[in-house]
């Protein structure tokens, strides 16, 4: 595989865990640090290499490679005095890319403050897109880069027998669509022409700002 990370996870709860588990079966090498054995048992036969040990300790990051990692991502819990000192250390170190799962609002200003190049709040990322799924028929996901830009599908009615060059979307709102799924298919069609008619049930997945989804019926 091309571009294979060399990632480390301090932090081996369920958050931690699950996206050290994810990055190896996208075929990544892993290290994971964590204090408890119970949390080093589970990951031991899935990452590359686990260490029980605690990463608070800037010597125990140097002696274990940190800094030869290129991401690493720190998941330890709810102590904010650890993330941020494990954080400073491994900028120090020279560690490239480092992500910090956050508990509140303050722990990411003082997490930014130290320099880490991502902080993540997964319990408020999840209530948003739950919220987003409810209020917006069709939705799928923000976009990374801009939180007011999202993908979502939408099931063709009104617009049956048309064509996406007829109903425009692009000038009409703002709004690009990606992929097509015929109606009854599950295979999707990307980067559509133009003068693809459009049949009733026909699914469009499109990207826009959220505002301008939110209006649009087809």
């Amino acid at each position: 595989m091309t571009n294979t990370l060399q990632a480390g996870v301090i932090g081996l709860g369920k958050f931690g865990y699950k996206f050290g588990k994810t990055l190896m079966e996208l075929g990544h090498t892993v290290v994971g640090i964590d204090v408890n054995p119970d949390n080093i048992k589970r990951a031991q036969h899935v990452f590359s290499q686990v260490f029980q040990a605690d990463a608070s300790d800037k010597t125990t990051l140097e002696q274990m490679g940190m800094a030869d990692l290129t991401h690493v991502l720190i998941s330890v819990g709810d102590s904010i005095a650890s993330s941020a000192m494990i954080s400073m250390y491994l900028k120090e170190l020279g560690v490239k890319v480092v992500w910090v799962k956050a508990i509140n609002g303050d722990h990411e200003k003082l997490l930014q403050k130290i320099g880490v190049d991502k902080v993540v709040m997964p319990e408020h990322l999840a209530a948003k897109q739950l919220a987003n799924r409810m209020a917006i028929p069709g939705f799928i996901e923000h976009l990374p880069f801009d939180k007011e830009m999202v993908i979502k599908e939408v099931v063709i009615d009104e617009w049956a027998g048309k064509t996406l060059r007829e109903i425009d979307l692009t000038n009409r709102y703002n709004i690009q669509v990606i992929a097509t799924r015929s109606a009854g298919s599950e295979k999707f069609k990307f980067i559509p022409k133009a003068d693809q008619e459009l049949k009733a049930g026909d699914v469009l997945v499109t990207i826009g700002h959220i505002e301008q989804l939110g209006k649009l019926h087809s």
